[in-house]
């Protein structure tokens, strides 16, 4: 079953670290399998909050996402932009209609 990475990213003090981010860890995301659904992008709440930045990536199984948030590499990735960056992230499975 698919399992979708999905970022809310609340507030981004600066763009330099996150574009450093995103750099450092797209390879690291795809090496475990990822694939880039959502970066960004143009967008419009309808409800809720409101969130700057939404990324959603697709992995294969859940272990691989985990394993891959939990790697020393995607953590010193991580490491360029949470200081000055607040996001909600969460792996979740997705719905198999077959």
């Amino acid at each position: 079953m698919k399992v979708y990475w999905i970022a809310l990213y609340k507030k981004i003090e600066s763009q330099e670290n996150i574009k450093n981010y995103g750099k450092k860890v797209t390879e690291i995301l795809k090496n475990y399998g990822g694939k880039p659904l959502v970066r960004g992008g143009k967008f419009q709440t309808l409800e809720g909050e409101d969130y700057p930045r939404t990324v959603i990536w697709e992995f294969p199984s859940y272990e691989q996402a985990i394993k891959c948030h939990d790697s020393k590499e995607y953590q010193a990735g991580w490491a360029l932009a949470k200081d000055t960056t607040e996001r909600n992230l969460q792996i979740i499975e997705g719905v198999n209609i077959e």
